[in-house]
């Protein structure tokens, strides 16, 4: 089964123009709509809720700046690139200000723009992803339990076969992340992503440091680990297949 197309939804007054970026677009494997004015871009983007909009400005009956205002009070997340002939600072700053994520003046190059899309789109699809990571990490249990070590995520202790260790937040949820994606690689990349948000001064290195920490406080034999694997050329995975939680 193929991923679903990514969507977008261009809103744009000029026919012509409209239809060319719908073409070039759809030429890239998106799937595309068009919305010639303000009132309809709204419903179209509430009833469609596109992955990405290509707003201009200058709009019959509300005007892409109204737009952009309406939709940034429900969705602060969706990628949106204003395509105007309005390209003076002030204008550009004003987009800005609120809360758009490029700005690309008319006339302008078909190649950047389209490369300035991708771009957004990939973004987009980091942030879903690290939204979902973070909500399965809200929905993990106060107390983990696995093989002979017991995790108290609310007071930062856990029990070990070597005795009772007090946790560092970020050690914490390190864990937590693991837990959350358990059987399932996790690359380096990822990790410092998500347990940093490539913080200066986090390296690779990092995140090997704490998995050495992580061997030593809960695996049986450091050297030989079972819990805490290492996946060569991807990064590390947490294995245990039977889980005790409260």
């Amino acid at each position: 089964m193929s991923a679903p197309k990514p969507q977008i939804l261009v809103v744009e007054d000029e026919a012509h123009l409209a239809e060319g970026l719908k073409l070039n677009l759809a030429l890239k494997g998106y799937d595309v709509r068009i919305a010639m004015d303000g009132t309809s871009a709204l419903q179209t983007w509430e009833q469609w809720r596109p992955d990405l909009i290509v707003l201009d400005i200058m709009l019959p009956e509300i005007d892409g700046l109204s737009v952009l205002r309406k939709i940034r009070l429900e969705d602060e997340r969706i990628p949106i690139l204003i395509l105007s002939a309005r390209g003076d600072p002030d204008d550009r700053v004003k987009g800005f200000t609120y809360g758009v994520d490029d700005y690309l003046a008319k006339p302008f190059n078909l190649d950047e723009f389209l490369l300035r899309v991708k771009r957004l789109l990939t973004r987009g699809t980091w942030s879903k992803e690290k939204d979902s990571v973070q909500n399965s990490l809200s929905s993990l249990p106060k107390v983990y339990q696995f093989g002979e070590n017991r995790i108290d995520f609310e007071t930062l202790k856990a029990q070990t076969p070597s005795g009772e260790i007090k946790l560092t937040e970020q050690e914490a949820k390190l864990l937590r992340l693991f837990i959350a994606n358990r059987g399932r690689p996790l690359s380096r990349g990822k990790l410092l992503e998500i347990g940093w948000g490539y913080a200066r001064g986090t390296t690779t290195r990092t995140v090997d440091n704490f998995m050495v920490r992580f061997r030593k406080y809960f695996e049986p034999n450091p050297k030989e680990p079972v819990y805490f694997k290492s996946l060569r050329s991807v990064g590390y995975i947490f294995d245990y297949e039977q889980e005790h939680n409260e």
